[in-house]
């Protein structure tokens, strides 16, 4: 039999989302942010994360999804990329799930636009669909954002 997998889940706009345990650094409330001038729009920017500077993704915003009602404060899922940490902002967390590989399904033909570009899959659990992310794609503006960083970083 094969491994269960474990997912660290969260809620984008009553959307259930799943990252793999492994690849989540923490989860955490709200942090104050600092702006990044001339940073893609999904960056919201950076947060000091106990001395550690992190760039923050609303994944609303990259995922194209209506903006966050603005008495609702976003929660971060801090996840380990390539560049290092990424916080990505979300508007709830959710358990750690536990699932096996049957209950996995390539990403249904009714899902369309950025969210269909960025899961792997979904599992379908008793009560939701848990939409597995693809942190890479996620945070393929992070990337980009850091790069152009660098670079106006080493002109001054």
């Amino acid at each position: 039999m094969a491994q269960p997998h474990q997912f660290c889940t969260f809620y984008l706009d009553k959307l259930m989302f799943g990252v793999e345990l492994q690849k989540v650094q923490e989860v955490m409330r709200h942090l104050e942010l600092t702006g990044i001038p001339l940073a893609p729009g999904v960056v919201s920017g950076l947060m000091n994360l106990r001395g550690q500077i992190v760039t923050a993704i609303d994944l609303r915003r990259r995922l194209e999804l209506a903006d966050r009602p603005e008495d609702m404060l976003p929660m971060n899922v801090v996840i380990r990329s390539a560049d290092g940490a990424v916080s990505l902002l979300v508007d709830e967390i959710g358990d750690v799930v536990e699932v096996g590989d049957e209950s996995f399904e390539r990403p249904p033909e009714t899902l369309q636009g950025k969210v269909r570009e960025v899961i792997l899959g979904v599992h379908k659990l008793d009560r939701h669909l848990m939409h597995v992310l693809d942190t890479d794609k996620a945070c393929e503006t992070v990337a980009t954002a850091t790069s152009m960083n660098r670079r106006l970083a080493s002109t001054t």
